[in-house]
């Protein structure tokens, strides 16, 4: 009778384990001794391994082992404590202290030194959700993500399994052996090493500081994409602009739209519409309506051309433009080819066609070199070679005209002309008036030398030297065709009267349209479902455990950091 009673129970058994392990609805358990005491875990099996095998739990193509498991069937519900590990497939390897998980819902909460493995990525944190149903993963009392190249951290975090996508969430870093990365909302991509930044975010480097307010950034291939706001600081640079690309690897940079890229040290600016800044070579290359802007006696001094070019280290800046090159200083401006401008000597040479406008003087020659003093930052001197030609307006409207091979020039204080020399070969035709002054006479000689005196930015005194011969003719003895020297030209329509005659005559540019970075998705609430997750009396968690805080959802912490700032 006895054999027969255990024969029974046993079939039974037998029995309803096959059922369980057929019915895939239901929390599988295998292994382990089992038993049952109503008084620690009323309702529940109790399952315990031992030093060889563990206890083995399955459901729906989860698996789980621990050294001990509380299954309430009725419930669907199992408790495992100690050496826990849990798999789902090759896509989630999780191991914890403790964990617990409904058959009904699909949720798995887990705590104590939760670590969880992906093809790409390793997880740590404290305690972590993971809801099977929708394939998500969130923790919110800080996790350390680590991938091949970075290590990520934040308060809160959320994994989707299917976009192999992290949500991170307030205080969020990446460090990496080359930079560190601080934002508040960042989403990093696990298969790529992606991540897109939303609100304000800083990449800090060794030799540079990237900040946007929306960025993109490769952390395998250190590069990246930023707009809104966004800025690059150098050790001695600052480039700022509509959208700029970054390459730490190259050292290079690029700038679209409405660029400004400003010289902490020396105090000048660059502005265009595209740039390129190679940080290793100290160079800026800049077009698309490109002027430099710079601090000389107290005064901004502006060089445009259709492209700039600045290299050299920060003591020995030098400038470079080219094609129709126009600058503009308050008394100074002047047109050429192009330009060379160099800190260090503070020698700027005006090349190929080059013209200058001093007070009421013009100025031509092959080429003209102006001299300002490095220590004072004032206008010296000037200095025009070959085919020497200075011209002045007369009121009448006429124009005083002096030619030799060169002409040497010196500034007062205020960088105003206050001597001119010509030399070699001069020629000049010069009108006389008297103190009314009316007209009296049309002087045209030559000479050796010629020195001229300004007052006011006029001709005031000019002297002949070294066999001078010239010869005063009343105006009317000296027709129109015989009043100008020859290689005369008058280019007054091309003078630059003020900062916005630097583009007169230049379409504007049509600025590249800008591959914006769409704001990210509202992501539902992670504990948000049609059919709300019921908390069994048995679990260690709590009903307002299995609610998203409001100070945990993105909009709530961009108006924290907001506020503090």
């Amino acid at each position: 009778m006895k054999k027969l009673l255990f024969f029974i129970f046993m079939s039974l058994s037998y029995t309803a384990i096959a059922q369980e392990t057929v019915n895939d609805s239901l929390i599988n358990v295998t292994g382990g001794l089992r038993e049952i005491n109503e008084d620690l875990f009323p309702g529940a099996v109790i399952y315990s391994g031992n030093d060889r095998k563990q206890v083995f739990v399955q459901h729906k193509g989860i698996e789980m082992w621990c050294d001990r498991a509380v299954l309430y069937q009725k419930d669907n519900f199992i408790r495992i404590f100690r050496n826990v590990r849990i798999h789902q497939g090759d896509s989630i390897k999780m191991s914890s202290e403790y964990a617990e998980y409904n058959g009904t819902s699909q949720l798995a909460f887990a705590s104590g030194d939760v670590f969880m493995r992906n093809p790409e990525t390793t997880l740590k944190t404290d305690t972590l959700f993971f809801d099977r149903a929708k394939q998500e993963a969130y923790y919110r009392s800080g996790g350390t993500v680590k991938d091949t190249a970075s290590t990520l951290e934040s308060r809160i975090g959320r994994y989707f399994i299917k976009e192999k996508r992290y949500q991170f969430l307030d205080d969020v870093k990446v460090t990496n052996p080359e930079y560190t990365i601080d934002s508040n909302h960042l989403n990093f991509y696990t298969d790529t090493g992606h991540t897109r930044m939303y609100g304000p975010s800083t990449i800090k480097g060794k030799t540079s500081t990237v900040y946007c307010e929306r960025g993109f950034y490769d952390t395998r291939n250190d590069e990246g994409y930023f707009i809104k706001n966004s800025r690059i600081d150098y050790n001695n640079r600052t480039v700022t602009g509509d959208s700029l690309y970054f390459n730490r690897g190259r050292s290079f940079a690029s700038a679209t739209n409405n660029i400004v890229v400003t010289d902490t040290i020396n105090k000048s600016i660059i502005k265009g519409h595209y740039a390129e800044v190679y940080r290793a070579k100290d160079s800026v290359f800049i077009t698309k309506r490109a002027v430099a802007i710079s601090i000389q006696d107290q005064d901004s001094v502006y060089i445009h051309a259709d492209r700039l070019m600045v290299t050299g280290p920060e003591n020995d800046r030098i400038v470079r433009g080219f094609y129709d090159v126009r600058l503009f200083k308050s008394n100074l401006s002047g047109r050429c080819d192009s330009i060379v401008t160099r800190q260090s000597t503070g020698l700027t040479k005006m090349i190929t066609k080059p013209v200058l406008w001093s007070g009421n003087s013009q100025m031509t020659g092959d080429s003209i070199h102006i001299q300002s003093n490095t220590l004072t930052e004032r206008l010296d001197s000037l200095h025009v070679f070959y085919n020497a030609f200075i011209v002045d307006q007369d009121s009448s409207g006429g124009f005083n005209q002096i030619k030799g091979k060169e002409l040497i020039g010196k500034f007062n204080d205020s960088s105003q002309l206050e001597v001119v020399n010509i030399n070699k070969n001069v020629e000049n035709l010069i009108y006389s008036r008297n103190d009314k002054q009316e007209l009296i006479g049309i002087n045209k000689g030559t000479s050796g030398r010629m020195e001229i005196l300004f007052q006011n930015k006029e001709m005031t005194v000019i002297t002949n030297y070294d066999d001078p011969d010239d010869k005063t003719y009343p105006p009317e003895e000296l027709p129109e065709n015989a009043r100008t020297l020859r290689g005369f030209k008058w280019r007054g329509d091309e003078r630059i009267i003020s900062k916005e005659d630097l583009f007169r005559g230049k379409p504007k540019p049509i600025l590249t349209p800008i591959q914006g970075i769409p704001l990210p998705d509202i992501e539902e609430d992670f504990f948000k479902k049609e059919t709300p997750f019921n908390i069994n009396k048995n679990s260690r968690l709590k009903e307002e455990d299995l609610k998203t805080r409001s100070t945990d959802t993105p909009d709530a912490i961009k108006e924290e950091k907001e506020n503090e700032g």
